[in-house]
C-alpha cells in the first residue's frame, strides 16, 4: 500500500482516535480526526481513573462474579447499579454476558487481554517521546485494597493472575500502612503493581498528544459524522452539513461506535457501563497513588485537579441522566477511606465501551474491507489507547503485527 496517498478518516478523537492517528501519520498516511466536540471535552479520556494498568486483565465476565451480582443490587454502597427504564434494552446484552460467565470463556478473555496489555506501556513510550509530561505521569505503582470479605474472589484473582504471567507483590496490613499511612484501616491485606503508572492530569495528556498529531501534520473537523456510504467501496462519512470522502475510515467513537456499526450490518453486542468521579480539590496529597477498594470497587487517584474519586457500573445507557444516589455513594466511599475531606466537587458521568466477552474490538469490518474499528476497551481505554493505535495502523499498513488478532475480531458476534 502506498500511505503517502492514502486518506484516512476517523471517528472519534479520545484517546483511541488520537493515538491511532499518531501510529497512522508515523507510517506516512493522510489522517483527519473527526469528533463532534474539541478533543478531551467531558468524554471519558477526561474523565476516568488516570490508571496505566497492565496488570489488569481478569475480566468481569467470570463465574463468581455472576453469584455476587444479587448482592451488589441491593446494597447501597455497592459498585453495580441498574436504570431499570434500561432493564428491556440491555437484556440481549446480558444474555450473552452471562453465557461468557465461564472459567473457559474468562480465561480466554485473560489471556488475549494479557496480551495486549503487556505491550500498553511501551507503546506509550513511544508517543511520550515526543512530548513533555513533566508532571503528568507518576510511576509509583497502583494498590488495590480489601476486607476480610469475600477472600475467596480476591484469592481467584491473585492466582488467575499469577497464571497469566502479571506481576504483582501481596501486601500486609503493615506494608499497606507504610505505603498510604492516611487510609484508615478499613483493610485485611492487599495487593501492590509496582509497574502500573497514573496520569496526574488525563485531560492535558491526551491533548499534548492531540498537539503532537497536529504537528506533525494531521488535521482535525469539529463534525458529528453520523452516516457512512460508499462509492466504489471507498467510505463517505457525512455530518448534518458536510461529506467527506476517504480511502479508508477508522471508527473509534468509544461508547458511541455502535450508531456507525449498525450502518455497517454488523450486530455487534456494544453497551456501555456508566461510571461516575468527583473531585476532593487540594486533597490529592492524602495518597502518593492511586488506591482501590475492592469489596465497594471504588478507586482514589491524586490528580492535579485534586483527589479524584472514581467508581460504579452502572447500566442505564447513553441517554438517562446522572444518578446522583451513584454521587452520594462515591462520596460516602470516599469519607469511609479518608478522614477529614470537604465538600466535593465536579460531579461527572462517562461511558465505557463494553462487549459481553469484555474483549475489545480492534480491526476491520466484517463487511466491509477499507473500514477498521477500535473501540469496546471497557474500563481500559486508557491504558490501552497506544498499543491499540499501534495494532490497528499496523493491521491498516498490511504489516505483521506478530500477535494473534483474532480473538479481537468483530467477527466473533457474526
Amino acid at each position: 500500500m502506498n500511505s503517502q496517498k492514502t486518506r484516512i478518516g476517523i471517528i472519534g478523537a479520545g484517546i483511541q482516535g488520537v493515538c491511532c492517528g499518531l501510529f497512522l501519520l508515523k507510517k506516512g498516511f493522510i489522517v483527519t480526526l473527526f469528533d463532534k466536540d474539541e478533543p478531551g471535552d467531558s468524554s471519558a479520556s477526561y474523565g476516568n481513573a488516570g490508571h496505566f494498568s497492565p496488570y489488569a486483565s481478569i475480566p468481569l465476565n467470570r463465574p463468581d462474579f455472576l453469584t455476587d451480582i444479587p448482592a451488589m443490587l441491593m446494597s447501597s454502597t455497592g459498585p453495580l447499579a441498574l436504570k431499570w427504564n434500561y432493564v428491556p434494552k440491555m437484556i440481549p446484552w446480558f444474555l450473552k454476558f452471562i453465557k461468557n460467565c465461564s472459567t473457559k470463556n474468562m480465561m480466554h478473555t485473560a489471556k488475549y487481554m494479557h496480551q495486549i496489555l503487556d505491550l500498553a506501556l511501551p507503546a506509550y513510550d513511544e508517543l511520550f517521546e515526543e512530548i513533555d509530561i513533566s508532571g503528568l505521569v507518576e510511576k509509583k505503582g497502583i494498590m488495590y485494597i480489601w476486607n476480610n470479605q469475600n477472600l475467596k474472589s480476591r484469592e481467584f484473582e491473585i492466582n488467575v493472575r499469577d497464571k497469566i504471567g502479571a506481576e504483582q507483590q501481596l501486601l500486609n496490613k503493615q506494608e499497606i500502612h507504610d505505603l498510604e499511612p492516611n487510609i484508615k484501616k478499613i483493610y485485611h491485606a492487599g495487593v501492590f503493581y509496582k509497574k502500573a503508572r497514573h496520569a496526574r492530569n488525563p485531560k492535558k495528556i491526551l491533548l499534548k498528544l492531540f498537539d503532537l498529531f497536529i504537528k506533525k501534520g494531521g488535521k482535525f473537523k469539529k463534525n458529528n459524522i453520523e452516516i457512512i456510504n460508499f462509492s466504489n467501496e471507498k467510505p463517505i462519512i457525512k455530518s448534518t452539513e458536510n461529506s467527506f470522502n476517504f480511502d479508508k475510515i477508522l471508527i473509534t467513537c468509544g461508547a458511541f461506535s455502535k450508531k456507525l456499526t449498525d450502518q455497517m450490518n454488523e450486530k455487534i453486542p456494544l453497551d456501555t457501563e456508566r461510571g461516575y468521579h468527583i473531585h476532593f480539590k487540594g486533597y490529592d496529597h492524602l495518597v502518593s497513588r492511586p488506591v482501590v477498594f475492592l469489596n465497594r470497587a471504588f478507586g482514589i487517584t491524586p490528580m492535579e485537579q485534586g483527589l479524584r474519586v472514581v467508581g460504579t457500573v452502572e447500566f442505564g445507557g447513553l441517554d438517562n441522566p446522572l444518578s446522583k444516589s451513584r454521587i452520594n455513594n462515591l462520596v460516602n466511599n470516599a469519607k469511609f477511606m479518608l478522614d477529614g475531606l470537604p465538600q466535593h466537587e465536579d460531579e461527572w458521568l462517562g461511558f465505557r465501551p463494553t462487549l459481553p466477552d469484555y474483549l475489545p474490538i480492534i480491526g476491520p469490518s466484517k463487511n466491509y474491507k477499507n473500514v477498521f474499528y477500535s473501540f469496546g476497551h471497557h474500563h481500559l481505554g486508557w491504558t490501552l489507547g497506544a498499543i491499540s493505535g499501534k495494532i490497528v495502523s499496523n493491521m491498516i499498513a498490511n504489516e505483521n503485527t506478530n500477535l494473534d488478532l483474532k480473538p479481537y475480531s468483530s467477527q466473533r458476534f457474526a
